[in-house]
C-alpha cells in the first residue's frame, strides 16, 4: 500500500466551454495523520479540484482532465464513485444539504446499510463514531434541532461510518458560529490523531489554523502559502 493516502500528480483541467484551464499542474500529497490546507478566493478552482479528487470529474462532469489522482496508490479513474466514497468523504459548507433523516442514528446508519453491512457491525460503528467525535448525546436527536456545529459533526460522523480514511472539508466552517467552529476543529484534531488524512479547503485563512502546511490556489496553480492573499 502507498505511504500516501492521497496523491495529486500534475493535474490540469479545462471545462469544454472554456479555452483557459481552471487548474494547471496541481501537485501535492497527504499522508495518514496529516492535515493539508488549501486557501483560495472564490472562483480560484477550489470546487473543481474537490470534484476531481472525489471522482465527480470526469465521471459526472466532463472536460479535459490530465494528470492523475491516487487514493492509497489506486487511480481514481479506475474506481467507481461508490468505491471512492468508502475511502474519501467530503463535508460541504452547508450541512443541511447532506442530512437526510430526522434522527441522528438513522442518518449514520444510512450509508453502511446501503453497503449491506451487518446490523451489529453498523450499530458498533455508530457507537464508536459518536464517541470519537464526542456527540453520543446526539444519537436520538433530530439533526435539524441541534446547533450548527453539532449538525456539521453529524455529517462528519455519517461519513466516518463508511470507514472513510480521507476527509475533505469543503469550507465546512463557513456556515457555523465561533462555538460551532471550535467544536468541529476539536473533532478534526481527534481525526488527525486517529490517522485520518485530512484536506481543508477554505476561503478564510483563519479556518486553517490546524493545518500542517498550507497551499494557495491562485490563477489555476497551487503555490506554497506565503501569508498574503490578493
Amino acid at each position: 500500500m502507498s505511504a500516501y493516502a492521497l496523491e495529486v500528480i500534475h493535474v490540469h483541467f479545462r471545462y469544454p466551454e472554456t479555452q483557459q484551464p481552471v487548474l494547471k499542474n496541481i501537485h501535492f500529497t497527504i499522508k495518514p495523520g496529516e492535515i493539508v490546507g488549501i486557501v483560495g478566493l472564490s472562483g480560484s478552482g477550489k470546487t473543481t479540484l474537490i470534484n476531481i479528487l472525489n471522482g465527480v470529474i470526469p465521471k459526472r462532469i466532463s472536460g479535459d482532465l490530465g494528470g492523475q489522482v491516487l487514493l492509497w496508490g489506486k487511480p481514481v479513474s479506475s474506481l467507481e464513485l461508490t468505491d471512492i466514497s468508502q475511502s474519501l468523504g467530503t463535508i460541504f459548507q452547508d450541512p443541511d444539504n447532506q442530512i437526510l433523516f430526522p434522527n441522528t442514528e438513522d442518518e449514520l446508519a444510512f450509508g453502511p446499510e446501503n453497503l449491506c453491512r451487518e446490523p451489529s457491525e453498523i450499530i458498533e460503528s455508530i457507537t464508536d463514531t459518536l464517541s470519537l467525535l464526542g456527540i453520543s448525546h446526539l444519537r436520538s436527536k433530530n439533526p435539524n434541532q441541534v446547533s450548527g456545529g453539532e449538525k456539521q459533526l453529524i455529517t462528519v460522523a455519517a461519513i466516518l461510518t463508511l470507514d472513510a480514511s480521507i476527509l475533505i472539508f469543503d469550507e465546512s466552517l463557513s456556515f457555523i458560529d465561533k462555538k460551532g467552529r471550535q467544536l468541529v476543529k476539536e473533532a478534526i484534531k481527534k481525526l488527525k490523531n486517529q490517522g485520518k488524512a485530512i484536506l481543508m479547503v477554505e476561503h478564510e485563512l483563519d479556518n486553517l489554523s490546524l493545518a500542517d502546511r498550507i497551499y494557495l490556489l491562485k490563477d489555476g496553480t497551487l503555490q506554497n502559502f506565503e501569508g498574503v492573499i490578493e
